[in-house]
């Protein structure tokens, strides 16, 4: 199967967690994290994420996320799974997901 680069990549996951492991002031900095696509592999989320914001790519490890359950009333609802990759970049390099004012 073969995924572009744009469909490889779903979003950014913005949480405190992410934020802290981003920031240089973190001895583990330069891990990132984003939603990618169900049936994309580490090859290919290394290669999308090195073709759409021109760093290099050191590590990725990707995670399988159920998805939870949730009632409505006396009806059960389960989201969807979804797929995560935490990216770590090579020393120096960045991701810029916030336009600085």
């Amino acid at each position: 199967m073969t995924l572009k680069a744009t469909d490889i990549l779903i979003r950014p996951i913005m949480s405190e967690k992410a934020y802290l492991e981003s920031s240089p002031v973190d001895a583990e900095a330069g891990k990132f994290r984003f939603a990618v696509h169900k049936k994309a592999n580490k090859i290919q989320i290394k290669a999308a994420v090195e073709e759409l914001f021109k760093v290099k790519v050191v590590d990725v490890n990707v995670l399988n996320v159920k998805g939870k359950t949730r009632r409505f009333g006396r009806y059960n609802s389960v989201a969807s799974d979804w797929k995560k990759a935490v990216i770590t970049l090579r020393k120096g390099d960045t991701l810029d997901f916030f336009e600085k004012a």
